[in-house]
C-alpha cells in the first residue's frame, strides 16, 4: 500500500525524511522509535492511537503451473491435497475463512512452507510452491499478468481486511511530520 504512494508525498513534503522497516511483525513503537506502522488486519487492544485508512477484500490464488501440476480446487474439501502456504507468525485469524452452505469453515493453512512476509507469500505463489490467501491489492497485477490465478470464488466470504495507520500518543499533539503522513495516507487510502 506505502509504495506506490510514497514518491507523491515526498514530493508533497521535501524536508520530511523517511526510514522504512517493512516487516509483517507486530513492531513495538515506543521501543523502536517508531513514529508510525501500517497494520493489516484486526487490531488487537492497545494504547496505541489507530486510524483507519482503507480496506481489501481477500483472495486465494496459485500459479498456474501450480494448478496444472495439482489440479484447480473446486470444493473446499479439494484443498486438503494442497500445499496452503500461511503466515508464520500468531494472527488473529486461525485459517482462511470460506462460506459453504450459508456457513463458515476456517480452513488452517497447512504445507510445506510458511512465512513472516506477505511479499514472501506472494513470491512463493508465482514460483508454484502453494496456494495462498492474501489480499487483493497485494496481487491485483500479478491476476491480471496471469501469474496467478484465483480459486474458490464461489465459496469466497468476501470478507475485507483493513488497513490502518497506528501511532503512540492519546490525543495530545503530534509532531507536524506524522500528522502529515496519516493525512496524507487517510487522503490516499483505498478500498481494493
Amino acid at each position: 500500500m506505502l509504495a506506490p504512494v510514497l514518491s507523491d508525498f515526498l514530493a508533497r513534503y521535501p524536508g520530511v525524511t523517511l526510514d522504512i522497516v517493512q516487516t509483517d511483525a507486530v513492531v513495538d513503537l515506543l521501543s523502536e522509535r517508531t513514529d508510525v506502522a501500517v497494520r493489516a488486519g484486526p487490531l488487537k487492544s492497545s494504547r496505541l492511537v489507530a486510524r483507519k485508512l482503507g480496506e481489501t477484500a481477500m483472495v486465494i490464488v496459485g500459479a498456474p503451473a501450480y494448478l496444472t501440476r495439482l489440479g484447480v480446487p473446486r470444493t473446499i474439501a479439494d484443498l486438503d491435497r494442497h500445499d496452503r502456504l500461511g503466515f508464520s507468525y500468531v494472527r488473529a485469524a486461525d485459517g482462511w475463512p470460506l462460506r459453504r452452505d450459508g456457513e463458515t469453515v476456517v480452513v488452517p493453512p497447512v504445507g510445506r512452507v510458511q512465512a513472516s512476509d506477505g511479499e514472501a507469500l506472494r513470491q512463493l505463489a508465482i514460483g508454484g510452491n502453494g496456494l495462498a490467501r492474501l489480499a487483493r491489492y497485494t496481487v491485483r497485477d500479478d491476476i491480471a499478468a496471469g501469474r496467478l490465478v484465483p480459486v474458490l470464488e464461489a465459496f469466497n466470504p468476501g470478507d475485507r481486511e483493513d488497513f490502518h495507520a497506528v501511532h503512540v500518543g492519546q490525543g495530545g499533539p503530534l509532531p507536524a511530520r506524522v500528522r502529515a503522513l496519516l493525512d496524507f495516507l487517510a487522503e490516499r487510502g483505498t478500498v481494493a
